[in-house]
């Protein structure tokens, strides 16, 4: 029998491979992770926890501005971009210091370098161009940010940079109208920077259902922010104290800073992969099977590198589900379906299950339940800003197949309903509900009346 020096060793320290480390030796495995910039990952490093205090830290303005409808004298407030930087270094240094306490109390062996696989059973450390032999080999490295073919766009900062501006820019221009440019979008114009966000789609968010997509791009509108949708961003050139971007058809644009929020790919660049036999992509993420093994055996990977599903818990469930196949000799399959998401934009926007579109496509009849409508805060406010609720339902069996929100607290509410939603729930379900009054909430289980096909933006 060939002896190795870990039975797992693990190449990033992300959520989901510091999961499956801990899972792994908690089962009884000698476990190494390595990891070349942070403990923590793309998410807690510079992903979706500082984007989250950030979207925190942009909503007090409009939350200072509210309180005058509900009698409250407030002199001017003033920002302070330094001083919530500090804030949110504090507190992923705390959380990254968390992540390594886990590895150190499951006996993980934390090594930090790059590494690179050599062949099957092989890494290569590059801090002391030392070898080391596993049994399985992890593949847990994440995502980097998309360059799209645009000349100067290295120019541009993305969201791993985002994070350590040294000061805010005066206005900005945002690459990219998905989850990372409707977010930092939000974010940006929330601290009072003047925002255009460039994207080639109609609307922002053009994934997610069309009601949602437009109704969310209406509401950016308003707040400001200016949306040069359908274009195709060719160049950027640097002029003076900051940037001119040029396009394929209109006006060029000028900022003080541009963001390149276009996406992020697979971060299997450079990791020896393909001299070592595993089967790669089209963006270069690693093939895998239900089980998060590669074309070859003793090659695993979950994640984000995998392109599957590039969201946190789904990395950490994966993680989870190849320790308890591996090593506890439990086969465990992630299933992908009925993922709830949500995009911290302002406001909010959360789905679970099938949009309009896809629901279509897939069923013969379906019936559509939406409500628009001023939420109660505002109704003192003043503030001219819409909340959506829409409900997808199997017009035959009545399940409902989708269900998409925006406004306030729509990742709360999602998170809940997706449970529902994952059991079945059937409209008759909801109906017999009894509401929660007065809340947003409860338009969920009030709506009645179905929306034709002519009524609907995704059928127009």
């Amino acid at each position: 029998m060939t002896v190795y020096d870990y039975d797992l060793f693990v190449i990033g320290a992300g959520s989901g491979g510091v999961r499956a480390a801990r899972m792994s030796a908690q089962f009884g495995a000698r476990v190494a992770i390595a990891e070349e910039h942070r403990v923590g990952g793309t998410c807690v490093i510079r992903g979706c926890v500082p984007k989250k205090l950030l979207v925190y830290a942009s909503r007090f303005g409009d939350a200072i501005e509210d309180a005058k409808g509900y009698g409250w004298a407030l002199s001017a407030p003033h920002f302070d971009w330094a001083r919530l930087r500090a804030a949110k270094d504090r507190e992923i240094d705390r959380l990254e210091a968390i992540y390594v306490r886990n590895l150190e109390k499951t006996g993980v062996e934390l090594i930090r370098s790059r590494a690179t696989v050599v062949d099957a059973h092989t890494v290569k450390l590059a801090s002391d161009d030392r070898t080391i032999t596993a049994d399985k080999i992890l593949i847990a490295t994440g995502g980097r940010p998309l360059m799209p073919p645009i000349e100067g766009i290295d120019q541009a900062i993305t969201s791993n940079e985002v994070f350590d501006l040294g000061q805010l820019p005066r206005d900005i221009a945002i690459i990219g109208g998905g989850y990372i440019g409707a977010e930092f979008a939000g974010i940006f114009s929330g601290f009072g920077v003047n925002v255009t966000v460039i994207a080639l789609e109609p609307a922002l968010l053009w994934e997610f259902d069309t009601d949602l997509s437009m109704a969310l791009s209406e509401e950016y509108r308003k707040r400001g922010i200016t949306l040069r949708m359908d274009s195709q961003a060719t160049a950027i050139t640097k002029t003076g104290n900051g940037f001119t971007i040029h396009f394929k058809t209109g006006e060029p644009l000028t900022a003080s800073l541009v963001m390149n929020a276009t996406g992020r790919v697979p971060n299997t660049r450079g990791l020896g992969l393909e001299q070592a036999g595993v089967e790669l992509g089209r963006n270069g993420h690693v093939k895998v099977d239900s089980y998060s093994k590669s074309n070859v055996d003793s090659i695993y990977a979950v994640g984000d590198v995998t392109d599957r599903m590039a969201l946190t818990p789904v990395a950490i469930r994966e993680g989870a589900a190849f320790a308890e196949t591996v090593f506890n000799n439990t086969p465990t399959a992630v299933d992908h379906s009925l993922i709830p998401t949500a995009v911290f934009s302002e406001p909010e926007v959360a789905a679970i299950g099938l949009n309009e579109q896809q629901a279509r496509e897939q069923y013969q009849d379906i019936d559509i339940y939406k409500s628009q409508f001023t939420p109660m805060l505002h109704s003192l406010t003043g503030r001219d800003q819409k909340m959506l609720m829409k409900l997808i339902v199997d017009g035959s069996s009545g399940k409902v197949l989708g269900c998409h929100i925006m406004g306030a607290g729509a990742s709360e509410i999602i998170q809940t309903l997706a449970i529902a939603v994952r059991l079945g729930v059937t409209k008759k379900d909801l109906d017999a509900t009894m509401a929660l009054h007065p809340s947003a909430a409860e338009e969920l289980v009030l709506m009645r009346e179905k929306w034709q096909p002519a009524d609907s933006v995704a059928a127009e």
